[in-house]
């Protein structure tokens, strides 16, 4: 049906526009690791007394429909109620930098502090599309809670242009699933810090201490299950004990099977701190050589 000049209908494209004729990919989910969350909150912590929010780049991997993002640097800008200034040079310069340390990772959008999307928003929304062409970036908006009656939290947005000639300061921002995801490396670290009373006075081996404890209790849950599994108390689930069988590995049913895996992975972790310091000790010669 058409529209009439009085009706008050707003024309949303469903698809992103496309850039010299390329056909722009429009992301459906995107997943965050936490240390881009930890520069983000370092950045909001960082700021001045003028500044309502901040803003930075998102750096990471896309798919046909994920981005994931990995990290995120700040951005200098400065907003008031009659204009809004981002330092592109900086942020291209910095941008070249991280590239040279973390050459997978590329631009997949912004981010910024506080719930608040405005005609700004929709700006730098449009500066960041033409980073990421022909995909189109993502911003994602990290509220800190540290406002009255608002609550912590991420939230994931892509834009869609406005009208049949749309600006780049008309756009919606339409939110999409958001995920932390996270390495098992980092599972610990994230413990420590949300742990009701974080002690900054721990050493390594009550860090240690802890770890062993927390896999002595989850090692005690899964000799549970088997057992009562062995009892028929329960039912077993297939998908659990293939899981388990390679975990453990197929030595364990032979005599000393597991010892054995254990030594050789001994043997091989001693080998490589033998080659790892051989080499340090080489090139410390090297430079007692050339001094």
């Amino acid at each position: 049906m058409p529209i009439r000049s009085s009706s008050s209908a707003a024309y949303i494209q469903s698809t992103p526009p496309s850039l010299n004729g390329v056909p722009s990919t429009r992301p459906t989910s995107l997943t965050i690791h936490p240390s881009a969350l930890f520069s983000i909150l370092d950045h909001y912590l960082r700021r001045t007394d003028a500044q309502h929010r901040v803003i930075g780049t998102l750096l990471g991997t896309r798919t046909d429909s994920t981005v994931d993002v990995k990290s995120a640097f700040a951005v200098l800008h400065s907003e008031t109620d009659e204009q809004v200034a981002v330092d592109m040079d900086y942020h291209r310069a910095m941008y070249d930098l991280c590239a040279r340390v973390r050459p997978n990772e590329t631009i997949v959008g912004w981010y910024s502090t506080g719930s608040d999307l405005n005609t700004y928003s929709a700006l730098i929304q449009n500066f960041y599309s033409q980073e990421t062409a022909p995909n189109q970036a993502v911003h994602v908006a990290l509220d800190t809670g540290t406002e009255e009656g608002k609550g912590a939290g991420v939230k994931a947005y892509v834009s869609s242009p406005v009208g049949i000639f749309p600006k780049p300061e008309n756009c919606v921002f339409v939110p999409i699933p958001c995920e932390l995801r996270f390495h098992e490396a980092e599972r610990s670290g994230l413990d420590l810090l949300l742990s009701p009373n974080p002690s900054s006075n721990q050493t390594d081996l009550d860090v240690l201490a802890s770890s062993l404890t927390d896999v002595q209790n989850m090692l005690n849950r899964v000799l549970a299950y088997v057992q009562s599994v062995l009892r028929g108390e329960v039912v077993g689930d297939k998908a659990v004990g293939r899981y388990l069988m390679d975990v453990l590995g197929t030595g364990v049913e032979e005599d000393g099977g597991w010892t054995a895996g254990l030594q050789d992975t001994l043997m091989i972790t001693y080998l490589a701190n033998l080659v790892r310091s051989q080499a340090e000790v080489s090139a410390r010669l090297a430079l007692t050589t050339a001094a």
